[in-house]
């Protein structure tokens, strides 16, 4: 492809995945994206599939120049009608997450952090079945308490995940202003200052809350790009860089579907689970 003094190449392509290479006077555009955007339609005129932008950098080898990685979409007939088949059922839950967060009640909102620290490593059902059980005592019982609380409930690290919740208490203001803030923003505060969260499980408190602009990256999530070709593996941990990447990804496939992040993870997990949790 030569469009005036760019050009693009193909560099790899590998199942749903395409890297071109962007060269020319495109580095300095304020519109090179534009140029990408134009590729990703040529793409689909070409082959009758959706393609977007997935990522792009400045390349390491070639001045003036962009790497740009393409997910191929081709699978989007199959989450339409996931889509149409359950949107009731996952609007009635996003209204649920919206509502706690516009009730902004302290009490609630520690409830739906402690849920979100006490999923990792574990399952959603049994992270429900704890909250039930204890949402009342997150705020009261002492560490040895709580510990004893879920390992008689089944918690897989009753240990460590008393102490994450006891220690999150003292944080409890900070949290409600951090709600203040964007997503992304609210996320940083999250991860730095709230011990058993990571990227995921800062992600899920945020959906819960009624945020709808950041991906919640868990294994089923993982498992789904897996199985269509958009990674190669599934990773067993995921740094900054590579959780940000496939958001970015993510953030893709649900602009092509007209659906936010938020809803995006309860369509991609029902696909993979048949169930829509929270």
């Amino acid at each position: 492809m030569h469009s005036g003094e760019v050009s693009a190449e193909i560099l790899e392509e590998w199942e749903r995945r395409l890297v071109v290479l962007f060269c020319g006077q495109i580095s300095q555009s304020c519109c090179a994206a534009d140029y990408f955007d134009d590729l990703a339609l040529i793409l689909r005129e070409s082959h009758g599939v959706d393609y977007a932008v997935w990522s792009f950098s400045p390349s390491e080898d070639r001045g003036k120049c962009f790497e740009v990685t393409y997910a191929r979409l081709d699978f989007l007939g199959e989450l339409r009608g996931i889509v149409e088949s359950i949107r009731p059922r996952v609007e009635e839950r996003i209204r649920e997450f919206e509502a706690v967060g516009a009730r902004m009640d302290p009490g609630e909102i520690f409830s739906e952090l402690c849920f979100c620290i006490l999923t990792a490593n574990y399952t959603a059902e049994g992270g429900i079945r704890i909250q039930q059980s204890l949402k009342q005592h997150f705020m009261s019982k002492p560490v040895q308490e709580m510990a004893w609380s879920l390992r008689s409930l089944g918690h897989r690290f009753p240990n460590k995940r008393a102490e994450f919740i006891c220690g999150a208490r003292h944080l409890c203001e900070g949290i409600l202003q951090a709600l203040s803030m964007g997503d992304c923003a609210a996320r940083e505060w999250l991860v730095e200052n709230v011990k058993g969260l990571g990227y995921k499980e800062a992600s899920h408190f945020l959906r819960n809350v009624g945020r709808k602009d950041v991906a919640i990256i868990d294994r089923h999530i993982l498992r789904f790009l897996h199985q269509k070709g958009l990674i190669s593996s599934i990773p067993r941990t995921l740094s900054r860089r590579r959780y940000l990447s496939i958001e970015r990804l993510l953030s893709a496939i649900s602009s092509a579907l007209g659906v936010s992040l938020a809803e995006l993870d309860l369509y991609l997990w029902y696909a993979m689970t048949g169930k829509v949790l929270k």
